[in-house]
Parts: C-alpha cells; structure tokens; sequence
C-alpha cells in the first residue's frame, strides 16, 4: 500500500523513505507493524557483482535501510519486547564471538533504534547504532534478523520459513558504482532464535 513514512521521523531520515508499506496483521486483521524501506540503498560494489546481485555484504554496515512503525508490543529476534513506537532499521553484522555463536543461521540484521535518537541517516560506528539501538529494549540492540533475500520479488511477500519464522522478502533499489540495481530482502519480522 502507499502510505507516507511516519511524521515523528526526522526529516533527513523521512525524505529518503519511499511511500510503499508493508503492514504486518493479526489474524482480527489489526496492524501490528509496518514496514517502509528506504528509496535508494547505498551500495559498494564492481560491476561484475552488480551483474551477478547483491547482498548484504555490499552494504557498508549502519546504512539506514528504512522503518518500521510498532502499532501493538511487538518482539525481536532475542524475543525482548518492543514497544509501540517508530523506530529506524539499520545494517548490522553479528559479532563473531563466542556469545553469539550458534544463536541465529544468519549473520546480518536490520537493528531497530528509537527515531528519537537517529535523526540523520548517516553511517555511524558499529558500537554508536548498538548503543543506540539498546535504547528500544534498555539492555541489548534491538535485532531483526535477515535472511538472504533469494525469493524477493518486485511486489513484497510474506512468507513462512518454518519454526515460527515469517519473512518479508522484497526487492527494494540500491545504487552501485552510479547504477541502479536491486537489493532483495528478507526481514524477519515474527520469529525468534531457539536460543533466546
């Protein structure tokens, strides 16, 4: 559906958020969450990768990927609650230690930060987003893990990929070397990790 991005979001941050939105229901049909994704991803790739698609990896970690509207308590891949609110969503690559071994299939998720406290969209150090976003849950980021986005398509869906896992794959634009190419996505927006 096309609706604008959320008035309390900064407006550096607003003016680069497409107007499509994926809402998240409950089975009364009530809006839980809404998605927005950014109109342009900035990307670093060569041509030969930009021909072959990208991935996360292309993405410099902390990029602003869009945002996302918490009409009722949500949670996150930890299973921490979120409450009602508008948040930003940016990259952020799981540190390889020995607290986060095994807990997600994945590396990458989107963090989720109080829009508050992120009014410009420009990258940041790693440590900067996960305070930042530690501010949504009081004790640790706020995580919403990606999936490689293979089954995006141009139109967004929602799909199941098991142990209470529903995904949000969609190809939303990027820019690479001063081209326009496509990035697929897929947001886990309802599922937790088996270790949390």
């Amino acid at each position: 559906m096309s609706k604008p991005a959320p008035g309390e979001l900064g407006e550096p941050i607003r003016k680069l958020i497409g107007e499509r939105c994926v809402q998240l229901l409950n089975e009364r049909g009530e809006v839980l969450v809404e998605v927005w994704f950014r109109k342009d991803i900035p990307a670093r790739a060569a041509a030969t990768q930009t021909k072959s698609g990208l991935t996360y990896q292309e993405v410099p970690e902390t990029t602003l990927f869009g945002v996302m509207s918490v009409r009722k308590l949500s949670r996150d891949y930890r299973k921490q609650k979120v409450p009602a609110g508008v948040y930003t969503l940016r990259l952020s690559t799981q540190p390889m230690d020995g607290d986060h071994m095994g807990t997600a299939p994945y590396s990458e998720f989107l963090l989720a930060s109080p829009a508050s406290e992120d009014p410009r969209p420009d990258v940041m150090e790693p440590k900067a987003l996960h305070e930042m976003s530690a501010k949504t849950t009081s004790n640790h980021p706020a995580v919403f893990l990606l999936f490689p986005g293979k089954e995006a398509g141009a139109e967004p869906k929602l799909v199941s990929k098991g142990d209470g896992h529903w995904v949000l794959f969609w190809l939303i634009e990027a820019s690479a070397g001063g081209k326009k190419v496509l990035l697929p996505v897929g947001l886990t927006l309802v599922g937790a990790s088996s270790s949390a």
